[in-house]
């Protein structure tokens, strides 16, 4: 298997390395209650999708 001849340079691996970033996830306010969500996925907070209630969500108990 052939291997490098030279060290490929701070500045060359770098470049290559512009594009790995990760970009941060979109968030939307909920239709329903306004709470951020992400897109096409389930509220956390009232578990609406599309205008319907997917998932039964537990009331939270103040503590």
């Amino acid at each position: 298997m052939p291997n490098p001849k030279r060290r490929h340079s701070k500045s060359r691996s770098r470049k290559r390395r512009t594009h790995d970033a990760l970009t941060p996830a979109g968030y939307s306010a909920c239709p329903n209650c306004g709470a951020p969500r992400q897109s096409h996925r389930v509220c956390p907070d009232c578990g609406q999708y599309d205008g319907r209630q997917v998932v039964a969500i537990k009331k939270k108990s103040a503590e």
